[in-house]
């Protein structure tokens, strides 16, 4: 039967549950009397609601509370072994896979460095090699756990590049790695590893860093804000009111000189090349730094922060000093740019990169940037580094099934699965930045 408004009392059951479920998730252990105000709703819609979640194992009893001359209330929060999900982030310099439960305790993880004779011979993302390592990944994970496939709500990756959503599944354009429309879908599922009714949800990286500091991290509570990846290279999710779910966009190839330096994306003068960790290095070397060779990124990152700021009270080496000022310079003017374009409230760098060099020149970063903004957004914004770590891609792509199964309030996943469509209630309800 449909009500009023188009909704029939499935639907209205369904959007109970996921109200019920989204509170508990973020603010419980609740107990039913609180439930009522957190959610809006009567008294009996929470009894029936918490009595059905019970029985379907997706709430447990969590102790109890004093009340005003009554009995104790008991406390409910989320099981967290209701579901379990995957997270992959597809980094740089390895290709990350972790297993949570509803809680988003981690459980098992896996990674696959790339730096691998294999990766020398075939290129660092040979998208069939990429694949693999997320395929095994997956494998290893859930036998760590001894878990099957019915277990699973779904599986969450984070990749570099532009995502679209075709019949045949996500189909990743990421050019400055070599994917020209590469079907990840599609090469997942002929594997034949996961069934057909396991979902996968792909999305952008800067895109499942930023839900993730929305969700737990730094962004937590904010209307408005921008979440940098800075890694290899540079990327960036924007949530404002017209964007809740968050878009990423592709900062790192807005262009900051005209005729620079050429960008792994083919283009010359892009923010990426300049401010990514893969650039940052390269221009050391040329400068006439020494970075050590054979080793991956973040280690040679780490010998240029030694270099310039020695931790036994040594002479700084003036090239690699001279470099990272710059380099604070480059990023400082391409934040005063989503500053000025977005008017955050809060703008958050993470990726493995940002959290190396935040602490070390993020308020260098930090006063360029405001320099070269507009006053009033400037006065208005604050920068700061990200709280969740190098785990934030894999937290953020694990949330995607998670929200897809809070969304469809807690019920079996589809026997087609097809994630809410960007924009769409569901979307937004779940996977705002507010958090409602």
């Amino acid at each position: 039967m449909a009500t009023r408004n188009g909704r029939t009392v499935r639907d209205l059951r369904r959007e109970n549950r996921a109200t019920v479920l989204r509170r508990l998730f973020f603010d419980g252990p609740m107990s039913r009397n609180a439930l009522g105000p957190a959610t809006g709703l009567s008294s009996g819609s929470v009894s029936n609601v918490v009595a059905e979640l019970l029985t379907d194992g997706l709430l447990e009893e969590a102790g109890s509370v004093e009340s005003d001359g009554g009995r104790p209330r008991t406390l409910l929060r989320v099981a967290p072994r209701g579901g379990h999900m995957i997270g992959v982030d597809v980094g740089e310099t390895r290709v990350r896979v972790e297993l949570f439960d509803l809680s988003l305790a981690e459980l098992a993880r896996a990674e696959r460095p790339l730096a691998t004779t294999d990766t020398a011979r075939r290129g660092p993302y040979d998208d069939e090699l990429i694949a693999g390592h997320i395929r095994d990944g997956l494998a290893e994970v859930m036998d760590t756990a001894a878990l099957t496939p019915d277990d699973l709500l779904g599986v969450g990756i984070g990749v570099p590049g532009i995502v679209e959503r075709s019949a045949e599944g996500a189909v990743v354009h990421g050019q400055t790695i070599g994917w020209d429309a590469v079907p990840l879908e599609r090469m997942l599922r002929a594997s034949g590893r996961l069934p057909e009714d396991v979902p996968y949800f792909i999305d952008n990286g800067a895109r499942t860093l930023g839900q993730a500091e929305m969700w737990f991290g730094a962004g937590r509570g904010a209307r408005n804000a921008v979440v940098v990846l800075f890694g290899s290279g540079v990327g960036a999710c924007v949530v404002t009111d017209e964007v809740e779910g968050g878009r990423a966009v592709e900062w790192g190839h807005l262009t900051v000189r005209v005729r620079g330096r050429r960008c792994r994306c083919g283009a010359l003068g892009c923010l990426e090349a300049y401010a990514g960790a893969e650039a940052l290095l390269e221009r050391w070397r040329e400068a006439g730094g020494r970075p050590p060779r054979a080793v991956d990124e973040e280690t040679a990152l780490t010998a240029m922060l030694a270099a310039a700021y020695p931790a036994d009270g040594g002479t700084p080496d003036p090239v690699a000093t001279a470099v990272l000022d710059e380099t604070a310079e480059y990023l400082g003017a391409g934040l005063s740019d989503l500053i000025n374009l977005f008017q955050p409230e809060r703008i958050l760098i993470g990726g493995w990169a940002g959290l190396q060099l935040g602490s070390r020149f993020l308020d260098a970063v930090r006063a360029h940037a405001l320099s070269y903004a507009l006053r009033y957004p400037a006065e208005r914004v604050g920068i700061e580094l990200g709280r969740l770590g190098p785990d934030a891609v894999t937290v953020g792509a694990a949330i995607l099934p998670l929200a897809d199964f809070f969304a469809r309030g807690g019920r079996s996943r589809p026997a087609v699965p097809a994630a809410a469509p960007e924009g769409s209630p569901a979307w937004r309800a779940t996977l705002g930045g507010r958090l409602v």
